[in-house]
């Protein structure tokens, strides 16, 4: 039995960033010998600080030794022992000289709390009592950035201190979802990710699957550029069990910040859906799973990737329980604790009619990214046609209390809205919500993943939650009677995430394109750079929405601006078929977990 072994991402900076560094065997960087781990060692950068108090120490133990020898032979004249007040000096000295950081704290053994430095390509951080190095981030040259000796920090475009909160990042886990049956012996469709440039650089991408280079490209600045990629049989097949997938995801990586869409599959002929893609920067350790019931013979699911290796996976099943086809260390009634190594994903699949993954609790003790959907489905159950459900979902600590929630609109028939199912789950116990306009439903939530449910609404409502609350909002299927295009999934953004401008991406090859907009209503907006007129008030909330049409005639790139911050969301319909997601975000800790 041939065993591999997966190179972590320590180890790769060992490899191919550190040089002359050397590396332990399980890939960590070692600074001495017989280190165990990063931070185990004393760092080769020394502070001035550090140096002052060497210093200091050694000129205390000199004087004391010269103390020590006088005193010696004072007392075999004396025949006596006497104190030496050069040595009591000596000893005070050394209690006294402590090193201290910018703010006054004291140093510890090791480092100055909070200071940094390179250990090669790895930026370190001193822990908080001063005793080891810890590995803050490792500085990937294929992000174009590096380790700067003057600040120890990750420095250029794709550092984590220059991206921020956002969308819009450099290192991406496009990941194919669990799809119809059909695609498992002959995919008709492509499976496809639309890179945006946002930058003012062309942008070198690398797209990876374990340790195999898949595709790579420039994306001039400013451009979109659609990549399609392989289907991976082993996350798309079947109807379960419950599966572990090594190296399930692909990663793509590119030199300038970036956005990044997937589409199962590109193409507008069957059954769709897409997502916009998180980066890792803004991946979370809790998330809220949101999906469908299981319908018919056909399954729901969720997928969670890892970035990290040794990232251990908890599974938690949603309040009122659900049936899950057992595999790859999840159990049947929905819960397991599994590890992940980099790029690796775990499918939960749903086994028996109506079982329904939404409330689902994934917790990891590094950051993920989870996926929540169905492989094709009613919405609701007794609406033709199915079709694909997936959508990234938002850690929680993005989440929020308050959401504004629109409909799409109807197509052709753009001036009416499209009936839609909206859910709004709680993410902590004793949630209790508000709907502006009164929407006649439940406004008691119990426990934490606990819901409720609007059903073929074409209302526009605000909704508030006296705690975090999190909003997915569906498509109804075409035979209900509201114009072109099938179920698809999206998850609704908070006021508190809105942003100025995006840059973003829709399939041009699709029948009609659509941005939606809900801005404050003195706001001034627009797209590809013309003015929106046609507003709606959504009750007394402040806030109006706009439904866009989008042209199909360039490349799928577009643009909205405004004077205040807005949020948008992006739609493609064809007949029996569409795809929703949000057109962008911030995604800052709104509540910290």
């Amino acid at each position: 039995m041939a065993i591999r072994l997966k190179p972590t991402l320590t180890s790769l900076a060992c490899v191919s960033l550190l040089g002359a560094a050397a590396c332990s065997d399980d890939g960590s960087v070692d600074g001495g010998e017989g280190a165990d781990e990063i931070g185990t060692e004393e760092s080769s950068s020394t502070t001035d600080a550090g140096s002052e108090s060497e210093s200091a120490s050694g000129s205390a133990e000199s004087s004391s030794e010269s103390s020590s020898e006088e005193s010696e032979s004072s007392s075999e004249v004396d025949s006596g022992v006497t104190d030496d007040p050069m040595e009591s000096s000596s000893e005070s000295a050394e209690d006294t000289t402590t090193d201290t950081t910018e703010t006054g704290e004291p140093c510890g053994p090791e480092c100055c709390p909070g200071e940094h430095t390179c250990e090669g390509e790895v930026s370190l951080t001193c822990n908080e009592d001063g005793t080891e190095w810890e590995q803050d981030e490792v500085c990937d040259s294929l992000q174009g950035v590096v380790c700067s000796e003057d600040s120890g920090l990750c420095e250029g475009a794709c550092s984590e201190s220059a991206l921020g909160q956002s969308y819009i990042g450099c290192d991406y886990y496009p990941t194919v979802t669990p799809q119809y049956d059909p695609y498992n012996d002959a995919p008709k469709d492509e499976f496809a990710v639309a890179v945006a440039n946002t930058g003012a650089e062309d942008a070198i991408i690398l797209v990876t699957q374990g340790d195999d280079t898949v595709y790579d490209t420039v994306v001039s600045a400013g451009s979109v550029e659609v990549i399609t990629l392989p289907w991976v049989n082993a996350m798309t097949k079947g109807s379960g069990p419950s599966a572990l997938i090594v190296d399930g995801a692909y990663r793509l990586r590119s030199d300038r910040p970036i956005v990044v869409y997937q589409y199962n599959p590109l193409d507008s002929t069957t059954t769709n859906d897409a997502s916009l893609m998180l980066p890792v920067n803004v991946w979370g350790k809790e998330t809220m799973v949101a999906s469908w019931p299981h319908w018919s013979s056909i399954p729901a699911f969720y997928t969670v990737v890892a970035h990290e290796d040794n990232t251990t996976v908890t599974l938690t099943p949603p309040p009122g329980g659900v049936a899950v086809s057992a595999g790859g260390g999840v159990a049947s009634d929905g819960s397991g604790q599994i590890v992940l190594d980099n790029s690796d994903a775990i499918n939960v699949i749903t086994s028996t009619t109506n079982a329904d993954l939404t409330g689902s609790l994934v917790v990891a003790d590094k950051p993920v990214q989870v996926i929540g959907g169905h492989k094709c489905t009613n919405v609701p159950a007794n609406i033709t046609a199915c079709d694909h459900l997936e959508e990234a979902l938002f850690p929680i600590e993005t989440l929020a209390d308050e959401y504004i929630v629109v409909p799409p609109a109807q197509v052709p028939n753009d001036n009416l809205d499209k009936a839609q199912m909206v859910r709004v789950i709680a993410t902590e116990d004793d949630t209790t919500l508000t709907f502006e306009p009164d929407q006649g439903v439940s406004t008691n939530l119990a426990s934490a993943g606990d819901f409720v449910q609007l059903s073929s609404t074409t209302a526009a409502f605000k909704v508030t939650g006296d705690k975090p609350i999190m909003v997915v909002q569906y498509m109804v299927g075409q035979s209900a009677g509201y114009g072109t295009s099938d179920p698809a999934m999206v998850q609704a953004v908070t006021p508190g995430q809105f942003r100025t401008d995006y840059l973003f991406f829709a399939a041009p090859s699709w029948t009609a394109n659509y941005v939606d907009i809900i801005a404050p209503t003195d706001a001034s907006v627009t797209v590809d750079g013309a003015a929106v007129a046609d507003w709606s008030a959504v009750g007394t909330s402040g806030y109006s929405v706009a439904h866009v049409e989008l042209s199909n005639a360039g490349d799928g790139t577009h643009s909205v601006s405004a004077d205040d911050k807005v949020g948008i969301s992006v739609y493609g319909v064809q007949s029996a078929g569409s795809y929703w997601y949000p057109g962008g975000l911030e995604l800052l800790q709104l509540n910290p977990q």
